[in-house]
């Protein structure tokens, strides 16, 4: 019970980075190039699970929040940028947040997309004026998490899959042709800013140093392992059933399981796909709202009226781009989940030189083998921010 009690933060990071993006981005993984990207997954899981933990160590030791331990380390203006970057990544989420809800239950229960997103939008929005809102969006994300494994264990298992190929699809190879979508799965599995979040999330908990080592086994190796592997079981199943179909859309998601278990193989895909967008839309807003206002000296408290504007302002932007188009094509969900990679360099690096300060880490500070990993995790960002800019030209 003392473990289960030490587990949200990292969950609350990996259900914002398992959204409807990253489920787009993982169909058309498998559907357009089989097995053969799931290392990428494999890969990006573990730098992820370096980053976060660097983050909880972080928050553990800081006074204040992780940008005003940067503030008071870097300067200001270094601190600021970091939180309006977090910022500027969540209004990226937040369209594709509230398309994947909206079109997650239109699917389940008939009626407008539209209507829908604007719905759960205002359900996220009833948190606001909830007490200890922390704690619920924990219990509320944790739930989630639970129901879209389920959904996407059955979803791998009854595809049935090529389990050979899935386990050669472990060793590092890149197809042509991948272009924007690689970027893409790194940029939503190795969320350096959900990572940076992560950090706000245990501090809200109020995570003590003694219990580092049991949250890292009750919270952040679990939190971020389970998006990684429902990721990969997305992109089984739709190497499995959409195999070489390179332009699968939306419309396919829900239909995955359809050639196999008929209309409740659709509902369970949905539901799924509902789960990811709304666990994300929850994650991703409170996220924004946070970084704006720490960014701005405004406060890191989940209750705090500024904050919760900011999260409003979030909730916002994604409703209303929503209802001007009507929808959101695949292409541009993918497109948007890339350009998060942009300011991922900045925070990946400010993690790193505040996890190395002896000053301020003492004994949680980063051993050679944690700077050797996330080194490793620095050159990957910047590679792949690379392909971004080549891909565009």
């Amino acid at each position: 019970m003392r473990l289960l009690a030490l587990m949200g933060p990292a969950f609350v990071a990996g259900a914002w980075q398992f959204g409807p993006g990253n489920l787009a981005s993982a169909v058309q993984a498998g559907s357009g190039f089989g097995y053969s990207l799931i290392w990428v997954i494999v890969v990006s899981t573990i730098l992820m699970i370096a980053f976060t933990d660097m983050s909880v160590r972080i928050a553990i030791v800081s006074r204040g929040s992780v940008v005003e331990t940067v503030k008071r380390t870097l300067g200001r203006p270094v601190g600021a940028a970091a939180g309006l970057g977090v910022f500027a990544i969540t209004l990226m989420f937040a369209v594709g947040n509230a398309v994947g809800a909206g079109l997650g239950l239109s699917l389940v229960l008939g009626g407008s997309p539209v209507w829908w997103t604007l719905a759960c939008t205002a359900v996220v929005a009833t948190f606001l004026f909830t007490r200890g809102l922390y704690g619920v969006i924990e219990k509320v994300l944790l739930v989630m998490v639970a129901a879209m494994a389920v959904c996407f264990v059955v979803t791998a298992v009854l595809s049935r899959p090529d389990w050979n190929a899935a386990a050669a699809g472990m060793l590092p190879t890149v197809p042509p042709g991948t272009g924007l979508l690689l970027v893409a799965l790194v940029g939503t599995n190795f969320s350096i800013n959900a990572a940076f979040y992560t950090g706000y999330a245990s501090r809200e908990r109020g995570l003590r140093r003694d219990q580092y080592r049991q949250t890292t086994l009750a919270d952040t190796i679990p939190g971020i392992v389970a998006p990684g592997i429902m990721t990969v079981l997305v992109i089984i199943a739709s190497a499995a059933v959409l195999s070489g179909e390179q332009s699968a859309g939306l419309a396919d998601l829900a239909g995955v399981l359809e050639p196999i278990a008929g209309q409740t193989g659709r509902i369970i895909f949905a539901l799924g796909f509902f789960g990811a967008a709304f666990s994300s839309m929850l994650a991703n807003a409170t996220a924004g709202g946070t970084l704006l206002s720490d960014g701005l000296g405004g406060g890191d408290r989940v209750s705090s009226p500024r904050v919760r504007l900011g999260i409003l302002a979030v909730l916002a932007f994604g409703a209303l781009v929503t209802a001007a188009v009507g929808g959101s094509p695949i292409q541009l969900i993918i497109i948007a989940q890339a350009l998060t990679v942009v300011v991922a360099p900045l925070l990946g690096l400010l993690l790193i030189i505040l996890v190395n300060n002896h000053s301020l880490m003492d004994d949680l500070r980063n051993r050679w083998w944690h700077n050797t990993i996330a080194a490793i995790g620095l050159i990957a960002i910047l590679a792949t921010c690379y392909r971004l800019i080549t891909s565009l030209l």
